[in-house]
């Protein structure tokens, strides 16, 4: 099973000063239902998923919930705001699961200038999650509640079978019977 620190470094030497930072990091057992992070929380943390699954989302004027990310095993989650700013997004514990907590500051302060060398290294993930974030985006603007149904399908296939059909509507941007009438027409045309 890897760490939050072995992801990042998987083509690295650890430092001294690696070794320091991964002994600092908290590693947990969270029960379903926890909500780690509040939107407007002031101190975030970086969460990696080592066992369970987590998921991101605002909640709107009206009190809906909009699924921004789910983080399976092996996946990090954190709010995307800058470090100084509140948090913009919850965080919570859909199993019971076990995750390694980093505070943000810390690892601001620690890892990121210990990694000057792996520029490439963060700059290639850095591009990949804004282009996941990009095609999550454009599936939202564009493509058929079925189109993107399919899209979540491939995406996330441990995920589907893990979560209620309502969170997986909501992350489609659709409403649970939109969900229904997608999974019927697809039930039909197989």
């Amino acid at each position: 099973m890897s760490s939050f620190l072995d992801i990042l470094n998987q083509d690295l030497n650890p430092s001294p000063e690696i070794k320091a930072l991964k002994a600092r990091i908290a590693v947990k057992s969270i029960k379903k239902g926890t909500v780690l992070q509040r939107s407007g929380d002031s101190i975030a943390q970086i969460y990696y998923v080592k066992k369970g699954l987590l998921r991101s989302y605002t909640i709107d004027q009206k009190g809906k919930e909009h699924i921004f990310m789910f983080a399976p095993e092996d996946w990090i989650i954190a709010d995307g705001a800058d470090f100084a700013s509140p948090c913009q997004l919850f965080i919570d514990v859909l199993e019971d699961s076990e995750i390694e907590v980093v505070d943000k500051k810390l690892f601001e302060e620690v890892y990121i200038p210990l990694t000057i060398e792996s520029d490439k290294q963060r700059t290639a993930a850095m591009i990949k999650r804004i282009a996941v974030l990009q095609e999550r985006v454009i599936m939202l603007m564009s493509a058929s509640a079925i189109e993107r149904y399919e899209h979540f399908r491939a995406t996330y296939p441990q995920i589907i079978q893990r979560v209620p059909q309502r969170m997986v509507a909501s992350y489609l941007g659709i409403t649970p019977e939109a969900l229904s009438k997608v999974k019927s027409e697809k039930a039909r045309s197989k």
